[in-house]
């Protein structure tokens, strides 16, 4: 009797049992826990995000998702990349399918359609027409002012005294000495990034205020017809 207890003890003792069975064992790190949260949601096709007016350069792009156990990651991928902060900036899951799904519709087209031998068209290039901003022939007298992208051209004999730049909303100042009096102007509605020019008279010079659609820098520099001003 008493070696059967002895053996009974020694059996218990060796037993290794724990203390929650539902919970996995210690080292075993790769069973992922599930969580009973309805993760049905709609797929990702297209979404897009604006970036405010003085953004120039696009350094890093950061997902926030969830796993399968309800927890929340991040996972980021550095850039160094210009960006127009005009336009939008796309994520995507579907522009892959869009491609394929273009393509054979192609291919069907292609195939079910008899190709039909056309003259070749041949289109006449219009000149382009650069067209001063300024259309008051007296303003034109003093001061011719011309667009083309973000540059600005300012052609005149008169000298620039000062040029500076304000804010809310921002916007380029020039004065220009002159003692003849300059008839005031205003042009609004541009279709570029300067949205509005006005010319002003004052006591020995006039002013040129060119409002800006955003934020930006400038260069203001000579030239051999006058001035000009170069966004960034």
């Amino acid at each position: 009797m008493i070696k059967v207890l002895i053996i009974f003890t020694l059996l218990f003792l060796t037993l290794n049992a724990r203390e929650n069975p539902f919970f996995p064992l210690e080292g075993e790190k790769d069973i992922v826990l599930t969580t009973n949260e309805d993760t049905s949601k709609a797929p990702l096709k297209k979404v897009s995000i604006s970036v405010p007016n003085q953004a120039r350069i696009l350094q890093k792009v950061t997902i926030e998702y969830k796993n399968l156990d309800g927890s929340i990651d991040r996972k980021s991928i550095s850039l160094d990349n210009s960006i127009d902060w005009h336009l939008p900036i796309f994520i995507s899951q579907d522009s892959l399918q869009t491609e394929n799904k273009t393509k054979n519709e192609a291919e069907k087209k292609s195939k079910v359609e008899p190709v039909i031998n056309k003259k070749p068209e041949i289109k006449i290039a219009k000149p382009i027409k650069t067209q001063a901003v300024c259309n008051d022939n007296v303003i034109l007298e003093y001061l011719s002012i011309l667009v083309s992208g973000k540059t600005l051209k300012l052609s005149t004999k008169h000298e620039a005294i000062r040029n500076f730049l304000l804010a809310d909303p921002h916007r380029i100042v020039i004065d220009f000495n002159s003692d003849a009096e300059v008839k005031n102007y205003v042009r609004k509605d541009i279709d570029s990034i300067f949205k509005e020019i006005r010319v002003g008279n004052h006591d020995k010079f006039y002013r040129v205020v060119v409002e800006l659609d955003g934020h930006y820098k400038y260069r203001f520099r000579k030239i051999s017809e006058g001035y000009l001003i170069e966004l960034k």
